[in-house]
This record gives structure tokens, sequence and C-alpha cells, in this order.
């Protein structure tokens, strides 16, 4: 289950372009809202952000937010983590008041296990699906959701109903969808349909090309 990591924020006035201030003095510019209180902006140490996603998702992280000036912790989940696209680093955080007592939507990553007997077989494993959607309480909620692949064969598929869950937790997404599947080598294949084309039999009234080519 998701454990709640504890961090700490500070109100911020600065926002718009004025945020490249936070980060030059090593903050990271962020959002609180949710749960019937006013939106907040508020500021977060990098450093210390970034060594807790080093060990964390989004989706399904939980964090109690001790904000300076408020008399509480504020329990909240990470909704969204904006990230430069050209050094990567962190822009903007987004999160989202949650209450211990209310069920949650969050996506949890798949975590594959095993050696499936396809790939021993020389099949090549193909992941489809890498996270699901999931309701469960706050304290219910898994970090990662665990497939065993070991008995996956070539040709066969393991879809979302495949998954098993723990009690109090529910999957959101079709249960049909195709979370993984172990297929044929692709030099394999193309053997094989060349093999069937030319075993085709010529139409009627249709020389073999060999055989044509003989008599030109």
């Amino acid at each position: 289950m998701s454990e709640t990591t504890s961090i700490t924020a500070v109100p911020r006035t600065v926002t718009g372009k004025a945020n490249r201030r936070l980060a030059e003095a090593g903050q990271i510019p962020a959002v609180l809202y949710g749960a019937g209180r006013e939106t907040i902006s508020i500021a977060l140490d990098r450093h210390t952000f970034e060594l807790m996603m080093s060990h964390q998702s989004a989706g399904a992280t939980l964090v109690s937010i001790d904000i300076e000036g408020e008399g509480k912790p504020v329990n909240a989940m990470i909704r969204e983590v904006q990230h430069s696209p050209v050094k990567g680093t962190i822009l903007h955080v987004d999160f989202q008041v949650i209450r211990m007592d209310q069920t949650l939507h969050a996506a949890v990553s798949l975590h594959f296990t095993g050696d499936a007997e396809g790939v021993k077989a020389g099949g090549v494993f193909m992941q489809s699906v890498r996270e699901v959607m999931v309701e469960a309480l706050p304290s219910d909620l898994p970090e990662t959701l665990d497939v065993d692949i070991s008995e996956l064969e070539i040709g066969h598929t393991m879809t979302i109903a495949d998954i098993e869950v723990p009690e109090n937790v529910t999957i959101l997404d079709d249960p049909e969808t195709v979370v993984c599947s172990v297929t044929m080598p692709t030099a394999e294949v193309e053997e094989e349909e060349a093999a069937e084309e030319a075993a085709e039999p010529a139409l009627v009234g249709e020389e073999p090309a060999d055989e044509a080519a003989d008599e030109e």
C-alpha cells in the first residue's frame, strides 16, 4: 500500500514568469486545491521534492503537506508534475487535497514479474499497458500492481481481468483490454508468411513463375 510522505511548503505570492525567482532560490512552484478549501499557491524545496519523486510515481503518491502558517498538515495526492521539455527539470506540481475516509481514483503502475514460458521458447514479450486507473481508499491504494507473466505462452495474451488486485481495490479500466502478450519473433513470422505464399497453387490458366521464365 502507498505510504504517506511528509513534505513542507511555504505560501507563495510570486506567479507567472516571476517563478524564475523560485528556481534561482532552489524552489518549485506548486498549487494545492480541492476538498472544499480555497486553492493556494505554494513553493517546495526542489532538492527534497526531487529526492522524494525518485522513489515514487506521481499517480499513487500520497503526501502530508506541512504548510507554513497553517495549524495542521494537509493530506493530498500528486495529480500532475510538469517537466521542462528541454532540461527535464520539474517546472510545476499540482496537489489535490484528499479525505482519508473517501475513495479516490489514481493511476497505478504495473510491475511485471516472472519469466514467461513463451519467452523461454524464443518468443518476444510485448507490454501494451503500463498503468491502470484504480479506485480505493487512500490507505488501501497500492504503490504498484504485480502481474505474474510466468505462464504466458507464445500467442497468448493477458488482459486487465487477469490482474490480481488487493482487497478493497477496484480497477476501473475495461477488463478486456490487453495488458501484455508473447509473440513469435518477427523474422520467423516473415518466414512463415513467405512459405505460405510459396505453397499457394497457381490460379487456373496461370503458369507458375519459374516455368514461365524457362519458356522465354
